[in-house]
């Protein structure tokens, strides 16, 4: 099984805390977010990440690929086994990849963060007060009532609570913390989820790829133990995350 995607994607991370929890051995082909090529583009047509490669069947979007490992492979389930449990799931998994997707890495990490680093140009700081001042208080004020004061969502760590807690490892790359004062669920349910095996598995990347020159991060990567499964060549195009 293999992975084209970037360790510091919060989608990415979702999908290899996924396989983890299957207990699912993986390659990953550590792309740079915004870079791919005519291959990349043609296993990914929206130029998304991450890709899932299994075999002969190929797949993108986090969502698509999280339903398929949890249908094609036995182990822990990712979702709960009530169908109203399981709706929820689904639920928190959509609002975390599109609702913390755009406060948390449009709004805020790619505008303090990949601006600079990728183009080589300041982010809107209006859009980052924005979401700091109101957005993202909106949110934590919601997960604030919905997240459990120990524990998980659904009993068993799974899906839900990986969607939900991936962002927050990227907001804290660009020093936003959940205030305990304010909102102590948060707080506490970030702490706890970052810190289980599935999203520690993959941090020592993440500090490689956060740490080495765009140039060679790819080759710093491979270095570290992961090694291409996808020969590329040709132009490069966007990749986005999702």
């Amino acid at each position: 099984m293999k992975i084209i995607g970037s360790f510091v994607s919060p989608y990415v991370r979702k999908v290899l805390a996924c396989l983890h929890l299957k207990g699912l051995a993986y390659e990953i082909d550590p792309i740079t977010p915004f870079f791919g090529n005519d291959e990349f583009r043609r296993l990914s047509p929206l130029s998304r990440i991450p890709v899932l490669i299994d075999g002969d069947f190929t797949a993108g979007d986090s969502s698509v690929i999280c339903a398929y490992i949890d249908e094609a492979y036995p182990g822990p389930p990712l979702l709960p086994s009530d169908p109203k449990d399981r709706a929820r799931a689904r639920w928190f998994e959509e609002y975390a990849d599109t609702r913390l997707g755009d406060v948390f890495i449009w709004n805020l990490f790619y505008q303090k963060l990949v601006h600079p680093m990728v183009w080589g140009e300041p982010g809107d700081q209006q859009r980052i007060d924005k979401a700091l001042a109101e957005d993202i208080p909106e949110v934590m004020d919601y997960l604030e009532g919905q997240l459990p004061e120990s524990g998980w969502l659904f009993g068993e760590f799974g899906l839900a609570d990986i969607a939900i807690a991936t962002f927050f490892r990227n907001a804290a790359y660009v020093d936003y913390h959940p205030d305990p004062a304010r909102w102590p669920k948060v707080a506490s349910f970030v702490d706890r989820a970052l810190a289980h095996d599935a999203f520690a598995a993959t941090k020592p990347f993440e500090d490689i790829q956060r740490g080495v020159d765009i140039k060679g991060r790819r080759q710093a990567l491979l270095d570290a133990g992961h090694r291409s499964p996808v020969k590329r060549s040709g132009l490069r195009r966007l990749a986005r995350e999702r």
